[in-house]
């Protein structure tokens, strides 16, 4: 640990202990693999694979969903920003909420009635199959990779706070083991495995956040007032009651809040590893159980990040968590070492851990699943595959996918996963979005418009991320201190996202020839009342 973080937190600094630590930490990983490997059992077709079969109920699918959301980003990212920022981390929470509102009433439904594995299959459904799915396995592989970096960053700082690893090298190494790990829970499990992970992860960190919530208010008698004081009495900002008002991060540019609250809002719905859930229940009516099951957990998890947030800034402080190990990700397990010891912060980082592994399992098989159903099978062969060919492509992917992602993560290690998974929901709602919205609801939408979109949303949200202060010029863009910002926004989705749209419009208005008319009612038909979805999705 760092001389600033032992002499801040004399007590967490004594009491943690690597050797606890190491030891839950294996235990949760010998009982989630052997969970996978039970589960693996019946792997034997694509739809086994890539959609558990479809096995699974609206609730067990609901805590699925839930798991698969509540990344790191949630758990280390929020609750570190609400210590460090306040009211404009909380934001974050309130975000991905409402994002899920839109996700339910526009898109979870019709996109289980219309689709088969991938995001793709909704997509190309009424236009060109090869374009399309080549464009939208594209889009899909880039945001799962921003998404797997945030993952890194916190599965990094995550190890390296608990193990006491201060050096850079030190923290490259965890994150290697990370996706080593994250490579073995795919090939072996595939969705079916990794839905069952999600589903005990969600229910130990929901249980774990409510255990320190109590904890929290409990300390200071039930009271939200006196936790607040207590915040405010420890926060660093001046004047100090800052903490509890708008603007202390977005305050000198709210033009970047105004586009990340945009990409928060709109990114859910475009997210390909949250879409895919959908295809693991057996009817249209389990997955609308699943979308309001996992709306009432998220929801509750995100009411209780308030709590935590502010309860780290007022028992472990934010300058204790900025020189932590991990930094700003870190302030979730000092507190759980302030309230508990060492055993609750092995408990809780377990769970963060577990959550990171689950979380990068589901992207990496998703990712997967759209190179090798969508590129590999439908653009390549032409459809032409044998029965297991799809599979084995699928699991050379994952290794190319989980190498990638671990030399992503060292590179963005100290970034706030909070706000790296934002430039993932950002991606998101520019390349996907628009695409999901013009297919399902819009019946003059062509392949160049769907085409248009998801290259251009892509191409501008990587370009404004490359020109931004995410990459140039402050103390943590990813090339530190080095050069100038030419785009001064953080997030690109205040350009980016309504680009996707008039690209799509553009693309399509501007088509020599109309799309197949039967097809597009087909699809309205089928996506409103399920009607062949059933014979569609088993055949």
């Amino acid at each position: 640990m760092s001389p600033i973080l032992a002499a801040a937190a004399p007590a967490t600094a004594a009491e943690n202990n690597p050797v606890l630590n190491i030891s839950i930490f294996g235990a949760f990983v010998a009982v989630t693999l052997f969970i996978v490997i039970r589960a693996s059992r019946n792997n034997k077709t694509a739809a086994d694979y890539y959609a558990a079969g479809r096995s699974f109920t609206g609730p067990q699918n609901g805590f699925a969903i839930a798991g698969d959301y509540l990344s790191a980003a949630s758990f280390l990212g929020i609750v570190g920003a609400i210590a460090i920022n306040g009211y404009d981390g909380f934001l974050y929470s309130i975000g991905f909420l409402v994002a899920w509102l839109v996700a339910l009433l526009l898109v979870a439904e019709l996109m289980r009635n219309t689709g088969k594995f991938t995001m793709a299959d909704v997509l190309s459904f009424r236009l060109k199959q090869r374009p399309v799915r080549l464009a939208a396995a594209i889009t899909t592989l880039a945001v799962c990779f921003f998404y797997l970096l945030a993952q890194m960053a916190g599965a990094g700082g995550l190890v390296s706070l608990l193990l006491g690893i201060t050096e850079q090298i030190g923290q490259s190494i965890v994150v290697a083991v990370v996706g080593v790990l994250m490579i073995v829970y795919v090939l072996i499990g595939g969705m079916k495995g990794t839905t069952w992970v999600q589903i005990v992860k969600a229910f130990l960190l929901i249980g774990g956040a409510i255990v320190m919530t109590i904890w929290v208010l409990a300390i200071n008698g039930f009271s939200l007032d006196s936790l607040l004081e207590s915040a405010v009495q420890k926060s660093t900002t001046d004047p100090q009651e800052a903490i509890l008002g708008p603007g202390l991060q977005y305050g000198a540019n709210p033009w970047d809040f105004i586009s990340l609250a945009i990409a928060l809002v709109l990114g859910t719905a475009g997210l390909p590893h949250v879409l895919m859930r959908f295809y693991t229940v057996p009817t249209a009516k389990e997955a609308r159980r699943s979308v309001v099951w996992a709306i009432w957990l998220i929801g509750l998890f995100y009411l209780l990040t308030l709590v935590l947030g502010y309860g780290a800034g007022a028992i472990v402080g934010s300058e204790t968590i900025k020189a932590a190990p991990g930094g700003v990700n870190s302030a979730a397990p000092l507190l759980a070492a302030a309230l508990g010891g060492p055993v609750l912060l092995g408990f809780i980082s377990a769970v963060a851990f577990a959550t990171i592994l689950a979380v990068v399992a589901g992207l990496t098989i998703t990712a997967a699943a759209s190179f090798a159903h969508d590129i590999y099978a439908n653009v390549v062969k032409k459809g032409n595959v044998p029965p297991d060919g799809e599979v084995k492509v699928a699991r050379r992917t994952v290794i190319v996918i989980g190498v990638l992602a671990i030399l992503g993560g060292i590179g963005v290690q100290g970034q706030n996963v909070a706000f790296l998974v934002a430039l993932a929901f950002a991606v998101a709602a520019s390349a996907n979005l628009p695409t999901i919205l013009y297919s399902l609801f819009w019946r003059k939408f062509t392949t160049r418009g769907a085409v248009w979109s998801m290259y251009g949303g892509l191409a501008t949200a990587i370009v404004l991320i490359v020109l931004s202060p995410v990459f140039w010029g402050t103390e943590t863009s990813v090339f530190k201190n080095v050069g100038t910002a030419i785009w001064p926004l953080n997030n690109p989705g205040i350009v980016s996202i309504p680009v996707g749209f008039l690209l799509g419009w553009l693309g399509s208005v501007t088509s020599r020839k109309a799309e197949d008319a039967t097809k597009a009612a087909e699809m309205e038909v089928r996506s409103l009342t399920g009607y062949g979805a059933e014979k569609a999705v088993d055949h």
